[in-house]
């Protein structure tokens, strides 16, 4: 993975995984609004681990997303849409990040799994063909962002992980505690937006007492 990027919360990883879904399963609604982005990423279908977030939290990972260019936000009529940046700023194609996209929803898969999970974003022709696309998620040059996990007792293949949140432990992906699923950005972000409420709040009162004295009402 590149070091110019910082190892991603859960939250973050699903906001883009949404973003790259949507783009290919619903065209007509994509840039999605900040509503239909919280329905995806609490979806309980096809998600794996299942989660849910908040408006507040969802808007604090796009605000942080949006410094390392990774989300764009448009706005038409009086609503701001969302659509991710992730080919242009991780420099994959297009089969790559429907990969990918498979890999941060629903976890660590199988080649063939994978083949099958995929079909709506891209249809690879075989295995071979998804195969490829890994390695060269893993020899990318900037860094790699897949990995093939040991293989589970019992199992016939092997299962491969993405690597945006990091290596994971014990070969399985370790989401779900509320505190992974905030960032170091995220927190920040949310503290900024608390701070720029208590602020409005504040002059709020103060309007509210001049006007009070101004009509001779008593101020409680």
């Amino acid at each position: 993975m590149s070091s110019a990027l910082p190892v991603f919360s859960l939250l973050e990883t699903r906001v883009l995984g949404v973003l790259a879904e949507k783009q290919r399963t619903v065209p007509d609604s994509y840039p999605l609004t900040l509503n239909s982005l919280v329905s995806g990423c609490n979806q309980k279908s096809s998600r794996d681990p299942v989660i849910e977030a908040s408006e507040a939290e969802v808007q604090a990972v796009l605000d942080n997303l949006r410094t390392l260019s990774l989300i764009v936000e448009t706005s038409g009529g009086r609503t701001s849409r969302y659509g991710h940046n992730i080919e242009r700023v991780l420099h994959i194609p297009s089969q790559s990040l429907a990969l990918l996209t498979m890999l941060i929803l629903r976890g660590p898969q199988t080649a063939g799994e994978l083949r099958i999970s995929c079909e709506r974003l891209h249809k690879f022709a075989d295995i071979s063909s998804v195969e490829s696309f890994l390695m060269e998620l893993v020899e990318r040059p900037a860094g790699g962002l897949v990995v093939e996990l040991s293989r589970q007792p019992g199992a016939r293949e092997n299962r491969w992980s993405h690597l945006l949140s990091g290596m994971p432990v014990n070969g399985t992906d370790m989401p779900a505690s509320p505190a992974s699923m905030a960032s170091v950005g995220e927190i920040a972000a949310l503290k900024a937006n608390m701070s720029k409420l208590e602020a409005e709040v504040g002059e709020l009162k103060a309007l509210m007492t001049k006007l009070c004295v101004e009509l001779g009402i008593s101020v409680l």
